[in-house]
Protein backbone atom coordinates (compact mmCIF):
# COMPACT_ATOMS: atom_id res chain seq x y z
CA UNK A 1 0.00 0.00 0.00
CA UNK A 2 2.71 2.20 0.89
CA UNK A 3 4.19 2.20 -2.72
CA UNK A 4 0.48 2.42 -3.99
CA UNK A 5 0.19 5.63 -1.81
CA UNK A 6 3.62 7.22 -2.46
CA UNK A 7 2.73 7.34 -6.43
CA UNK A 8 -0.70 8.63 -5.75
CA UNK A 9 1.13 11.18 -3.63
CA UNK A 10 3.25 12.61 -6.18
CA UNK A 11 0.83 13.06 -8.43
CA UNK A 12 -1.63 15.06 -6.08
CA UNK A 13 0.81 17.65 -5.08
CA UNK A 14 4.24 15.83 -3.12
CA UNK A 15 6.34 16.56 -6.36
CA UNK A 16 5.87 20.24 -6.21
CA UNK A 17 5.97 20.51 -2.69
CA UNK A 18 9.43 18.27 -2.74
CA UNK A 19 10.72 20.90 -5.42
CA UNK A 20 9.37 24.22 -3.20
CA UNK A 21 11.88 22.23 -0.11
CA UNK A 22 14.64 22.00 -2.25
CA UNK A 23 14.40 25.72 -3.50
CA UNK A 24 14.31 26.65 0.23
CA UNK A 25 17.25 24.42 0.28
CA UNK A 26 19.49 25.73 -2.21
CA UNK A 27 18.50 29.64 -1.02
CA UNK A 28 20.10 27.95 2.71
CA UNK A 29 23.33 26.41 1.20
CA UNK A 30 24.24 29.81 -0.61
CA UNK A 31 25.16 30.99 2.66
CA UNK A 32 27.80 29.12 4.71
CA UNK A 33 26.02 29.83 7.98
CA UNK A 34 22.60 28.28 6.46
CA UNK A 35 24.27 24.38 5.19
CA UNK A 36 22.99 23.19 8.05
CA UNK A 37 19.60 24.23 7.53
CA UNK A 38 19.68 23.61 3.80
CA UNK A 39 20.77 20.03 3.99
CA UNK A 40 17.52 19.47 6.57
CA UNK A 41 15.38 21.17 3.65
CA UNK A 42 16.98 18.41 1.11
CA UNK A 43 15.95 15.69 3.75
CA UNK A 44 12.50 16.82 3.99
CA UNK A 45 12.63 16.86 0.17
CA UNK A 46 13.03 13.56 0.26
CA UNK A 47 10.60 12.67 2.53
CA UNK A 48 7.90 14.86 0.95
CA UNK A 49 8.65 12.54 -2.36
CA UNK A 50 7.65 9.20 -0.39
CA UNK A 51 6.09 9.96 3.27
CA UNK A 52 3.72 7.04 3.59
CA UNK A 53 5.65 4.06 5.51
CA UNK A 54 7.85 6.44 7.10
CA UNK A 55 7.98 7.84 10.66
CA UNK A 56 9.50 10.70 11.79
CA UNK A 57 10.83 10.63 15.54
CA UNK A 58 12.16 13.70 17.78
CA UNK A 59 16.21 13.15 18.42
CA UNK A 60 17.76 15.40 21.14
CA UNK A 61 20.72 17.27 19.74
CA UNK A 62 20.90 20.21 22.09
CA UNK A 63 20.25 23.33 22.36
CA UNK A 64 21.51 24.59 18.86
CA UNK A 65 18.16 22.54 17.43
CA UNK A 66 16.04 25.37 19.43
CA UNK A 67 17.73 28.02 17.64
CA UNK A 68 17.28 26.87 14.22
CA UNK A 69 14.12 25.94 14.80
CA UNK A 70 12.93 29.59 15.30
CA UNK A 71 15.26 30.98 12.16
CA UNK A 72 13.53 28.31 10.50
CA UNK A 73 10.24 29.42 11.69
CA UNK A 74 11.10 32.61 10.65
CA UNK A 75 12.83 32.43 6.97
CA UNK A 76 10.56 29.90 5.51
CA UNK A 77 8.67 27.81 7.91
CA UNK A 78 5.55 29.13 7.99
CA UNK A 79 5.18 29.42 4.11
CA UNK A 80 5.90 25.52 3.88
CA UNK A 81 3.97 24.85 6.58
CA UNK A 82 0.78 27.13 4.74
CA UNK A 83 2.03 25.30 1.38
CA UNK A 84 1.12 21.58 3.12
CA UNK A 85 -1.74 22.72 5.02
CA UNK A 86 -3.56 24.11 2.13
CA UNK A 87 -2.78 20.41 -0.16
CA UNK A 88 -4.33 18.94 3.12
CA UNK A 89 -7.28 21.09 3.26
CA UNK A 90 -8.46 20.23 -0.68
CA UNK A 91 -7.15 16.34 -0.77
CA UNK A 92 -9.73 16.11 2.43
CA UNK A 93 -12.69 17.08 0.24
CA UNK A 94 -13.00 13.90 -1.14
CA UNK A 95 -12.92 10.55 0.88
CA UNK A 96 -10.30 8.91 -0.85
CA UNK A 97 -8.00 12.16 -0.43
CA UNK A 98 -8.24 11.66 3.43
CA UNK A 99 -5.46 9.51 3.79
CA UNK A 100 -3.58 11.84 1.90
CA UNK A 101 -4.39 15.18 3.75
CA UNK A 102 -3.30 13.57 7.13
CA UNK A 103 -0.22 12.84 5.04
CA UNK A 104 -0.01 16.39 4.42
CA UNK A 105 -0.68 17.50 7.29
CA UNK A 106 2.04 15.39 9.56
CA UNK A 107 4.45 17.68 7.13
CA UNK A 108 3.40 20.60 8.19
CA UNK A 109 3.90 20.07 11.41
CA UNK A 110 6.98 19.22 10.77
CA UNK A 111 7.64 22.31 8.47
CA UNK A 112 7.14 24.55 11.32
CA UNK A 113 9.75 22.45 13.37
CA UNK A 114 11.90 20.26 11.24
CA UNK A 115 15.36 20.65 13.35
CA UNK A 116 15.89 17.91 15.51
CA UNK A 117 14.00 15.38 13.77
CA UNK A 118 15.04 12.09 12.14
CA UNK A 119 13.16 10.39 9.74
CA UNK A 120 13.19 6.47 9.85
Amino acid sequence: MSCLGNLVWLLFGGLWASLIWCLFGVLWCLTIVGIPVGLQCFKLAKLQLAPFGKEVVTVNNGSGTFVLNILWLLFGGLEMALVNLVSALMLAISIVGIPFAFQAIKMAKLSLMPFGKEVI
